[in-house]
């Protein structure tokens, strides 16, 4: 029987815009749009999973409004089930600035997918997933944290949680790590997030072992180019990355992430799993979109 996965957290619309170097403060810089188009860590993360073949649900808030509107209807002709309807409030959006060299920076604008509460996991039996996937955006303020987690307590004798950084790490409140760092939870990250998963430590290598020892599962560090660190069963091992021409990083992260999570559900070993990992991540960072959309 196939496993499935529960991918956790957002869909919000990403305006992308290319442009040459980012502004200094003050400055007038000129930009082109080059899309306008649903992302959001989970919707890409889901979208990855799908592109692999795996059974994969998104349990991401469609709200009400401008944005929602797009997210709804990119649902529909994607054929991905609306699992949460909330009127109060509009979906989030954000600006997506693209630099020459690929690399992006956000400026969010929040919205219902930041209201999280208890009602919205009425609509999926918890106990049917073997995997889950939940974002550190997700996870920033403290009462959705406790929200999300403590569904995370109905899953079945076994079930995984893949818990994936985010580039605002440094928002977690020590609590909320407390909580993911435990057995069940497979961590993911950059180098750049480690550091800011484990106070006072710089070294991604050092902060893998560390947490690898509190969870007892894989912990995979992102590296970019130069593919993947990853600690299991006590061991450090550096998984190669595939050669890709960069047009913009949005996305690599998350199918990453995509990729792991098929590849685990499909009864892979691990480092073929994150070998796999590194190969859609490779294909996404060749194209604009942060999600892959058409099957393999």
């Amino acid at each position: 029987m196939a496993k499935r996965t529960l991918v956790i957290g957002a869909a919000y619309v990403d305006i992308v815009v290319g442009l040459n170097r980012l502004p200094q403060s003050g400055e007038d810089v000129t930009g082109n749009l080059e899309a306008t188009q649903v992302g959001g860590s989970a919707f890409n993360v889901q979208r990855a999973l799908t592109y692999q073949g795996a059974a994969a649900d998104l349990l991401a808030p469609v709200g009400r409004g401008t944005y929602a509107s797009i997210v709804e209807q990119t649902l529909a002709d994607r054929k991905i089930p609306l699992l949460v309807r909330d009127d109060r409030a509009d979906n989030g959006w954000d600006i997506s600035l693209v630099e020459a060299d690929g690399e992006r920076t956000f400026l969010t604008v929040n919205g219902i997918e930041q209201l999280w509460c208890e009602r919205w996991f009425q609509s999926v039996d918890l106990s049917s997933y073997d995997y889950f996937y939940i974002s550190g955006y997700e996870l920033e303020e403290l009462g959705a944290a406790e929200i999300i987690l403590n569904a995370f307590r109905h899953r079945k004798v076994g079930a995984k949680v893949l818990f994936d950084a985010s580039p605002r790490s440094q928002y977690l409140q020590p609590a909320v790590l407390e909580a993911l760092f435990v057995p069940g939870t497979i961590v993911h990250c950059n180098a750049t997030e480690a550091s800011c998963l484990m106070a006072g430590e710089t070294s991604y290598q050092v902060v893998a072992q560390r947490i690898h020892r509190l969870t007892g599962e894989p912990v995979v560090v992102t590296l970019g180019a130069e593919g993947a660190y990853v600690v299991d069963q006590g061991q450090g091992t550096r998984v190669i990355g595939d050669v890709a021409r960069v047009i913009n990083t949005i996305g690599a992260g998350d199918s990453h992430c995509g990729g792991l999570l098929a590849a685990l559900a499909a009864g892979q070993p691990l480092l073929m799993a994150v070998a796999e990992a590194n190969h859609l991540a490779a294909k996404v960072v060749g194209q604009v979109a942060g999600a892959l959309e058409h099957s393999r």
